[in-house]
């Protein structure tokens, strides 16, 4: 099943556990899900969630859920009430302890797993940049975003040497989840095991010290990075920790509490390491129930005073004074109760939101430039689907709501029109109070407004 070189390497690192290690590969891989708390409570979720859950130790809002229950085929998946994410993959970002208000940056952010955790801990507050360096998979990580509700997050597809260029000690926080030789997926990927290699360890790991060191020019004093990989290479983890701390003396390792079950780094598995790796967390899928993975806390050593601002090249960001927007405005004015307000952005006919305090975006390629509020069309407004999403149920002047145990969800967002009664205009449709999409009412039809790339059969 594994590469001869990796067996060899497992077997010298774990000795008499070795056994129990390749054992737990013939079990079943455990499934888990990571409630929204954007879109509403975990109480909430558990009383109308239709699977069997179980909680996930290390993350409050994350629960096992069984192989039957097919999560990704419910209404609740595309209404973002939930992102489904590997219950390992759950603790970098629960270590970063991001904070409302903050500026937080998720370097390698792609699929979105990590970033839509560090959104719902931010609820909202603040400045989230969402950055990966491929496009397709950028591509993928803004989808999520929208999905998920989050108003905050700036999707970027720029290298980290382009951001440190951009960003100099400015963030309050760095999520850095460096791509690896994923030897801790193993299981879930066949491509893995076929493309691992001595050889490609070494690239990572070369990769990995370019990329925190990327990120270490970012990060404010007094300011936290948590790197992360899903590999048990040590040359990629105490390894990768060890050249850091020694290249950055103005860095210190801060302890990252454990749960049962999770083990601290080991010393006698790197060259030249550093004191202080059992600090760092190590997860082997024969102790926990989950994937294999590794994390580690690092801090920039000082402080800051409450005012400080950082710098970016570009300073603030400039946009358009919401009465500039009128189309959107009277939008507002007619199908919403609630009024947002932060920096309009127009880029031709579509309107986006970002808040205050947004760094400069100019010369960065950028995906996602905050909350996609619509389109502009002939002196009428459209609203996006991302808004819907952000939105919840109260916040809407009308809004119909449908049940995840009916018919009716699954025919929407498959783009079917519904029969309802009420007075014209737009409409928040809602599954069991979770916003959903667009309709728009008119003599008795609600026309779908659900987007056709997003549309499909969920049964």
């Amino acid at each position: 099943m594994f590469p001869i070189e990796f067996t060899e390497r497992m077997k010298t690192m774990l000795g008499g556990e070795y056994e129990a290690f390749l054992a737990s590969y013939d079990r079943p891989k455990s499934q888990a899900l990571r409630v929204n708390t954007l879109k509403g409570s975990r109480e909430k979720f558990m009383e109308t969630a239709p699977f069997s859950l179980r909680p996930v130790l290390w993350e409050k809002n994350g629960f096992y859920y069984e192989e039957d229950d097919r999560p990704g085929k419910h209404p609740y998946h595309e209404a973002g009430v939930y992102y489904i994410q590997e219950a390992s993959a759950q603790v970098p970002a629960a270590l970063l302890e991001a904070k409302p208000g903050e500026k937080v940056l998720d370097l390698c952010a792609a699929p979105g797993g990590k970033s839509t955790q560090i959104a719902a801990a931010m609820q909202g507050e603040g400045v989230l940049i969402c950055n990966e360096i491929h496009p397709a998979r950028a591509k993928i990580l803004s989808e999520n975003i929208e999905r998920m509700g989050i108003c905050n997050a700036i999707v970027t597809n720029e290298s980290p040497q382009t951001l440190a260029d951009t960003f100099t000690e400015y963030f309050d926080r760095i999520m850095v989840d460096a791509p690896c030789s994923g030897e801790g997926m193993f299981r879930k990927n066949e491509e893995a095991t076929q493309e691992w290699s001595t050889e490609n360890v070494a690239i990572c790991a070369d990769r990995q010290d370019e990329i925190l060191a990327c990120a270490a020019k970012m990060l404010r004093p007094g300011g936290r990075i948590v790197y992360s990989t899903c590999t048990f290479a040590p040359e990629e983890n105490e390894g990768s920790i060890s050249r850091f701390l020694k290249q950055h003396e103005d860095f210190r390792m801060v302890e990252a509490s454990k749960t049962e079950g999770m083990e601290g780094g080991r010393a006698e598995w790197t060259k030249e390491p550093v004191e202080g790796l059992e600090h760092t967390i190590r997860l082997f899928p024969h102790k926990i129930e989950g994937e294999g993975h590794f994390a580690a806390v690092l801090e920039k050593i000082g402080e800051v005073t409450d005012a400080y601002q950082g710098y970016c090249r570009n300073g603030e960001q400039k946009g358009l004074a919401k009465k500039e927007c009128k189309e959107y405005v009277q939008f507002e004015q007619e199908s919403l109760k609630t009024e947002l307000d932060g920096v309009f952005l127009k880029f031709g006919e579509q309107l986006y939101l970002v808040p205050e305090g947004t760094p400069g975006l100019k010369g960065l390629k950028v995906l996602r430039p905050g909350l996609h509020l619509g389109t502009i069309k002939k002196n009428r407004f459209e609203p996006a689907h991302a808004l819907a999403l952000f939105l919840r149920p109260e916040e809407a002047k009308y809004s119909l709501g449908l049940s995840g145990k009916a018919k009716e969800p699954a025919d929407f967002i498959e783009g079917m029109t519904l029969q309802a009664e009420g007075e014209k205009g737009w409409y928040l449709l809602t599954v069991d109070g979770y916003s959903l999409g667009w309709g728009k009412l008119a003599g008795g039809i609600m026309k779908n407004h659900y987007p056709k790339g997003l549309r499909r059969k969920l049964q």
